[in-house]
């Protein structure tokens, strides 16, 4: 199979995703005491009138084509956790890293998977890929890039404990490409990868590896590594900090990155700056004032104000973060699937993607995303059903039997709260309201995320709203990750926060993870969504659009569904 053939797209993502304008001390959390209080939120959040965001077409004076130089600023909503291209799992690292460091494969924003620092691939059998490496590639410091290269860069990923500082540990990125058991190298500028068996993502995931020069790391070792990192990449590290900001340069000899995404060569700008603002206030607020070019995730709230200026234009496209309300299926009252099932009723999705993200999302049909190539089409969404929701309630022994509104059962009260980070506060709140509207008595409790997570993976809380990342558009990567039951030491169930446990969808996650044919796998998939569907450990809640604004000067930026910025074929007008 090679470069130019059918095959190779046939394997990368065939979704076309349409761009649209338009422990130790625990700190004690805040806590929403008084539902009432967030009822009365809650209500304004649902009933009052949201005029509709219109598309708007920024008029930008046109330029005679890409012009070289500039400083472009970008605002990142968190800090860089590492400047370790194997040793991360966070989006806005890998949006930062991929900017100065290359792989073998490349992603577009239309989720297809091009070839990058690799000429050409095939797969030799079943469970051999081949990578031709293209000649003439250097790092920053002037090494070639070469097979020896690659073969370190995956060598340190894969083995156990291959990463020596601070501590020995393994790489973080090992779970994206967990099947790979060695990299021989054929020649100079050939590789081939062996896997444990059949791993039908392959190419969507080598996404997220980037390769890393051998010789410099051996030098300087991981610590002089993260303080001076050198890539294959557009831009070259210049200085930062990773709770502050990152600066990079233009990287003059590189060798133009992938044939399929034009323009090839040199990146046009001459320095680009990542600028950490976590605050959406203060990207936005900076994004007007010209402090900043480009900014993440803009809140939908602020769409209008962001659109009523002629020198900002406001992109979105299709997320990848599926995003749900889990229930603890092991801790009252959520121990009852009936319960669980009415949960998913008695919310009403869609007033809350139109009210709380502004029409900025789409209803979630099951624990898959509607965008997900192994998706069942035949899943629908639950819907918005109060009275379906009270029957199966009553039929779990929920009643109202003392005339107080409340629900209750055995002479207690169907009470429980919902635990978040600060970012989910306001569709939390939403959820809360319309629950307490059918007798649910339901708060809200707002955590910092380092202090939550421990507690949701110990299966210490009752629900939490969150979300988890479907990048690849496969289920490889998400659905061991969120459905599977938890196995200390592997992967499996990392983000099961609901502790849901099902051996069938367990035996066929592992199935699917394998299995060369690709209707096999769809049927597969589909018998594990379906399971997941009945037992819901979850409410299956939406996919937030991915909205990011610019500053009208930013040419030829379009936002990507994997949160990815990539800055090697922007440029900025006079």
């Amino acid at each position: 199979m090679h470069r130019r053939s059918t095959t190779l797209w046939a394997i990368a993502s065939l979704l076309v995703l349409v761009a649209l304008i338009v422990g130790c001390a625990t700190p004690t959390p805040q806590v929403l005491k008084e539902t009432v209080v967030v009822t009365k939120e809650v209500e304004k959040v649902v009933t009052k009138e949201v005029e509709k965001v219109v598309t708007k077409e920024v008029v930008v004076t046109p330029t005679p084509g890409p012009r070289r130089g500039g400083t472009l600023v970008v605002g990142i909503v968190s800090p860089v956790l590492s400047l370790d291209p194997a040793d991360y799992r966070d989006r806005v690292t890998e949006t930062v890293l991929r900017n100065m460091f290359d792989g073998l494969v490349t992603r577009t924003t239309k989720n297809d998977v091009v070839l990058e620092i690799a000429e050409d691939v095939k797969q030799i059998d079943e469970k051999t890929w081949e990578f031709k490496i293209k000649k003439g590639i250097k790092f920053h410091n002037g090494e070639d890039l070469t097979a020896e290269d690659v073969k370190f860069t995956f060598d340190r990923i894969i083995k156990e404990k291959g990463i020596e500082y601070p501590e020995p540990h393994t790489a973080a990125r090992k779970g994206l490409i967990a099947p790979l058991q060695e990299v021989e190298i054929v020649d100079d500028y050939t590789v081939r990868f062996h896997f444990k068996g059949p791993w039908p993502p392959m190419l969507q995931l080598l996404v997220h590896q980037q390769i890393v020069p051998k010789d410099y790391f051996e030098e300087v070792g991981t610590k002089g590594f993260i303080e001076h990192p050198i890539g294959a990449g557009p831009f070259k590290f210049v200085e930062g900090k990773l709770d502050d900001q990152i600066v990079m340069e233009r990287f003059e000899d590189y060798y133009g990155g992938a044939e399929d995404l034009p323009p090839v060569g040199p990146a046009f700008l001459d320095r680009v700056i990542w600028k950490v603002i976590p605050e959406a206030s203060t990207r936005v607020a900076a994004l007007l004032a010209g402090e900043v070019d480009i900014i993440q995730r803009v809140p939908p709230h602020m769409v209008p104000q962001l659109l009523a200026n002629p020198n900002v234009q406001v992109k979105t496209c299709a997320g990848t973060r599926p995003h749900f309300m889990e229930m603890n299926v092991n801790m009252p009252p959520f121990d009852d699937v009936r319960v669980r099932r009415a949960m998913n009723y008695a919310i009403d999705v869609q007033t809350i993607i139109d009210k709380v993200l502004m029409g900025y999302g789409e209803v979630l049909p099951g624990p898959l995303s509607p965008y997900n190539k192994m998706v069942d089409p035949d899943l629908k969404p639950y819907g918005y059903d109060p009275d379906k929701a009270l029957e199966l309630l009553a039929e779990a022994g929920w009643k109202d039997t003392d005339g107080d509104g409340i629900l209750d059962k055995d002479g207690k009260p169907f009470s429980f709260v919902i635990d978040i980070d600060a970012s989910y506060k306001e569709i939390a709140e939403a959820i809360a309201g319309q629950l307490r509207n059918i007798g649910i008595d339901a708060s809200v409790r707002v955590w910092d995320w380092p202090t939550l997570k421990p507690l949701l993976k110990a299966g210490e809380r009752q629900a939490t709203i969150g979300s988890w990342g479907d990048s690849a558009f496969d289920p490889v990567g998400y659905m061991e990750a969120k459905w599977h039951s938890y196995v200390e030491g592997t992967g499996y169930g990392r983000g099961n926060y609901s502790q849901y446990s099902n051996p069938r969808v367990d035996e066929l996650i592992e199935k699917g993870e394998t299995e060369g044919d690709p209707e096999k796998r769809k049927e597969i998939y589909k018998e594990a969504q379906r399971i997941i569907y009945e037992d819901a450990p979850c409410v299956f809640l939406f996919i937030r659009r991915e909205i990011e604004a610019a500053s009208a000067r930013v040419q030829n930026w379009e936002p990507s569904p994997d949160s990815r910025i990539n800055l090697h074929d922007v440029w900025v007008s006079e």
